[in-house]
């Protein structure tokens, strides 16, 4: 699968009008295929993921913005079935607390960031502080400027201490958000996920959109570029995702720790 037409380059325009968010084109002739390659991927996923906690050395960072009903739980749960929970951890970021307001924005984030040999899913993050304040005008452009600058540093001193950062746009349409929000309304078994909060974001789409342009052109470097996700069709969203995390762990060309040689004089009666 080629995921490089959904990697952002860095230094140059973009526009998300370049990307359809009803693209199934990572999807197979038939859902029964594209279930088997997430199998696949998966139980590959989780035989990378435990060499790397084996050699607890490196660090995968893996963030995960979108909209609302943009699929960012569903795309842990799926992408991840396969996997043994050790060694992966899931961080979500919701609004700012008391004590957290009181320290710089990046604070609550460095603290959940992967230790060795872990496998970390940013469930939102550090992109909050420059996309819903910036949408509603709690920080300014000169603000937002510096924060793009403060972000690009702080991603490359993660890079530059093992970390290696994989960040995913999930693309969803207006019209595919209407119908989830619906969908949620209408089942009494998913009526709980809806917040009334959500229509009042929801009016304020187009300023989004702008915000998440200008961030991920901002913010995609060679060290930790963006991937812009189409998202209305979920198996599409998983089947893209997991490209793209498989062939980053294929890429760290993970090993097992050697055994040490006093090993070999152990005798077990």
């Amino acid at each position: 699968m080629n995921i490089e037409k959904y990697r952002i380059k860095p230094g140059k325009k973009f526009s998300l009008n370049e990307f359809k968010p009803d693209d199934r084109s990572a999807r197979g002739n038939s859902k029964e295929e594209d279930l088997a390659r997430l199998d696949q991927m998966g139980t590959e996923i989780n035989r990378l993921q435990d060499i790397l906690h084996a050699e607890s050395r490196r660090k995968v960072l893996l963030v995960i913005q979108g909209m609302d009903t943009s699929g960012k739980d569903g795309t842990v749960r799926h992408v991840f079935s396969k996997c043994d929970p050790l060694g992966i951890r899931v961080a979500s970021f919701k609004a700012p607390s008391a004590d957290e307001l009181a320290h710089d924005y990046l604070w609550r984030v460095h603290s959940q960031v992967p230790s060795a040999g872990e496998l970390v899913i940013f469930n939102r993050s550090h992109y909050e502080d420059v996309l819903i304040v910036r949408v509603h005008q709690w920080i300014d452009e000169k603000e937002c400027k510096r924060r793009y600058q403060q972000i690009r540093d702080f991603e490359r001193m993660l890079v530059e201490t093992g970390t290696t950062i994989v960040k995913c746009f999930l693309h969803i349409s207006l019209e595919a958000q209407k119908a989830r929000l619906e969908e949620r309304l209408s089942d009494p078994d998913k009526a709980w996920k809806f917040n009334p909060n959500d229509l009042k974001e929801r009016a304020l789409w187009d300023d989004y959109m702008v915000a998440y342009e200008k961030a991920i052109e901002e913010t995609t470097t060679e060290e930790a570029p963006w991937h812009v996700i189409p998202a209305d069709s979920k198996t599409n969203r998983n089947l893209l995702i997991s490209e793209i995390l498989l062939q980053t762990l294929q890429a760290m060309d993970l090993k097992y720790p050697p055994k040490p040689a006093e090993f070999d004089n152990i005798v077990i009666e």
